[in-house]
């Protein structure tokens, strides 16, 4: 009898022959980014637009997910900067999926400093052409997916910027329990890092930057007590699993967003609208494509309440 993984991968092959994804020649260069609003604010969005064509275009789904043909190397798209605190990502419900930043009770949502951590630890994006699938339950986590891209975790010594594409390699991954729900962290670093050389897998990580590794665990363990909440989950014990495990996980999720975009499951509130994905059900008339976002409109950021530098020592005893 054949496993789920296994079945899942023979469904994905089948789709492969009905969806056809941008080609290879689509490039990180082809996209730059359209901001409308104040940084922020409530209004504040990150759009990307197609540099040939002028269109908008879904880091979701447009993006493609390989930036090579031997898919060795992998298109990540920047939410969150490095050492900053507003909760950007992807809104998945808006036609074009543009980075905003999240909204609980209607306020912005900023992550706390928990020291010796300032902010995001790490560049922190999604992987395009990616979905974690919450009616299956993976049968080593034993947890559903979280219904969102795959998280990444770039950790090169550049600073990025909300909607910047990186091509990257895969080292890693961490699987954090959400909830209840698998929300795997792929950890990975830019191609042009002056370390990428030497950073192949995940016991490279320890040896060139140690401290890291260790590091990404207590964030993701912590960073939500001082909201009042328990520290979180992992599987594995916290372990960080090998590069070979990463990459399957990515394909995993990359076969799942092809039952996503070409309508093989029930797409909730996940908008599956995009520019260039043939075969699939969200594909935009071209002639309505102008006018389906708004025109740049790029304001100075908005002041930020000072709380948000605070730090928090968390005591052993939270943890």
């Amino acid at each position: 009898m054949s496993s789920p993984l296994t079945r899942l991968a023979q469904q994905g092959r089948h789709l492969a022959s009905k969806v056809i994804l941008p080609t290879m020649t689509t490039t990180a260069a082809d996209f730059k980014t359209r901001q409308v609003g104040a940084q922020y604010t409530l209004e504040y969005r990150v759009y990307l637009e197609n540099t040939k064509t002028g269109q908008p275009a879904s880091p979701f789904h447009d993006v493609p997910l390989f930036a090579n043909e031997e898919k060795t190397i992998l298109n990540m798209f920047v939410e969150i900067p490095r050492w900053t605190n507003a909760k950007q990502e992807i809104s998945k419900e808006e036609p074009f999926n543009p980075v905003k930043q999240d909204i609980k009770k209607g306020k912005l949502r900023f992550v706390r400093n928990c020291f010796p951590h300032h902010g995001y630890i790490w560049n922190y994006g999604a992987f395009p052409q990616t979905w974690e699938d919450p009616n299956h339950t993976h049968p080593d986590t034993k947890a559903k997916g979280d219904n969102d891209p795959l998280d990444v975790c770039e950790i090169g010594e550049q600073v990025a910027y909300p909607g910047q594409i990186k091509q990257v390699k895969v080292l890693g991954v961490m699987a954090l329990l959400d909830e209840g729900e698998t929300d795997w962290k792929i950890i990975v670093v830019d191609i042009n890092d002056p370390l990428a050389s030497k950073l192949n897998d995940i016991e490279d990580v320890e040896r060139h930057l140690p401290g890291l590794i260790r590091a990404t665990n207590e964030w993701f363990r912590i960073y939500k007590i001082p909201d009042g909440k328990p520290e979180n989950q992992f599987a594995f014990s916290g372990e960080a699993k090998n590069k070979k495990y990463a990459t399957e996980v990515v394909h995993e999720c990359h076969e799942a967003w092809k039952r996503l975009i070409t309508g093989q499951v029930d797409a909730g509130e996940v908008s599956i609208v995009n520019s260039t994905v043939q075969g699939s059900k969200g594909l935009a008339d071209a002639s309505t494509l102008s006018a389906a976002v708004p025109q740049a409109n790029p304001l100075p950021p908005a002041p930020i309440d000072p709380s948000v530098q605070k730090s928090f020592f968390i005591s052993s005893s939270a943890v």
